[in-house]
C-alpha cells in the first residue's frame, strides 16, 4: 500500500533541524545521535534528519518514515542505523511525539553501575520518577550494541515503559517528550543532573543523596512542561542566529 505524506510546515522542518545543532551545542551529541519528530499530520509517521553529524543537519535533511522505521522520501539520503529506536517507542507510547537519542558522556557511567540516576534539582525533576536501563544481553546476548531492527527497539521501548528517559547499558540513552521542545530540554538536563549526581555523590563520601521525591518530581516537572520553552527559545534563537533559518 502506498503511504501519501502529508505535506509539512518548513517551519516545523527547521525547528527539527535547529534541535539537532541545539544538542550538539549543549554536548548532549557529537558526531553521533539522533532527534526525531512525530508527523503532526500522521501520527503512524515521523521525521527525522539524513544520517549525519546532528550539527550539520538542515531543513532539506529531514526525512519521513513509516512506525517500521522504513524511509519514505530519502532519495539518496541515508538513514540512521538505530532509527529503529524511534519506531517502536512511538508504536508502543501513543504520548511521545519527539525522541532524543544520544551518548552523553555523563550518563553513561550510570548504565555502568548500579546506581541509579536520581532527579537532582527541579530543572530535571522527570528523572525523579526512575531512569530504567536497557541491557540489550538480556534478550539478544552479545552483539554489536546497537539498537539496528525492530526486535530491539521492541525491547528498548518495552525497558522505557512508562517512564520519561531509559538508560542504554555502555551505549547512552533515549529522552522522551511530548513536544520536541520538551524531548530536547529534557536530553540536556539529563546530561545536567548526569553532572551533579556525580559530584554530589562524591562529596556525600557514599552517603545516600537527598534528592527529589517522586512527587516533588512529580510537581515540578508539570512546571517544567512550560519553562522548557524558555530554554528552548534561547537555544533556538541561537541557531537561527547562525543559519539564518
Amino acid at each position: 500500500m502506498t503511504i501519501v505524506i502529508p505535506d509539512t510546515d518548513p517551519a516545523l522542518l527547521a525547528d527539527l533541524a535547529a534541535a539537532s545543532r541545539i544538542l550538539a551545542k549543549r554536548g548532549v551529541v557529537d558526531a553521533f545521535g539522533h532527534v526525531s519528530l512525530r508527523h503532526p499530520e500522521n501520527p503512524e509517521l515521523y521525521l527525522m534528519p539524513k544520517s549525519q553529524a546532528p550539527a550539520l543537519a538542515t531543513p532539506g535533511d529531514i526525512i519521513t518514515y513509516d512506525l517500521d522505521s522504513e524511509p519514505l522520501n530519502a532519495g539518496s539520503r541515508g538513514s540512521f542505523i538505530e532509527r529503529f529506536i524511534h519506531g517502536e517507542i512511538y508504536k508502543l507510547r501513543p504520548d511521545i511525539n519527539s525522541i532524543v537519542h544520544s551518548h552523553s558522556p555523563s550518563v553513561i557511567p550510570f548504565g555502568l553501575t548500579r546506581t541509579p540516576m536520581v532527579g537532582t534539582f527541579h530543572t530535571a525533576a522527570f528523572l525523579a520518577s526512575g531512569a530504567p536501563v536497557f541491557d540489550i544481553r538480556e534478550k539478544f546476548g552479545q552483539t554489536d550494541m546497537l539498537v539496528c531492527d525492530c526486535a530491539k527497539g521492541i525491547a528498548l521501548a518495552e525497558t522505557l515503559a512508562d517512564k520519561h528517559i531509559a538508560l542504554m547499558r555502555a551505549h547512552g540513552s533515549v529522552a522522551c517528550g511530548k513536544t520536541l521542545q520538551l524531548s530536547v530540554f529534557r536530553a540536556v538536563f539529563t546530561e545536567v543532573s548526569a553532572r551533579i549526581q556525580t559530584a554530589a555523590l562524591l562529596l556525600s563520601s557514599g552517603e545516600p543523596l537527598d534528592a527529589l521525591e517522586e512527587e516533588e518530581g512529580r510537581l515540578a516537572d508539570a512546571v517544567n512542561d512550560a519553562g522548557s520553552l524558555r530554554a528552548w527559545n534561547l537555544w533556538r534563537t541561537e541557531i537561527t542566529m547562525e543559519t539564518g533559518w
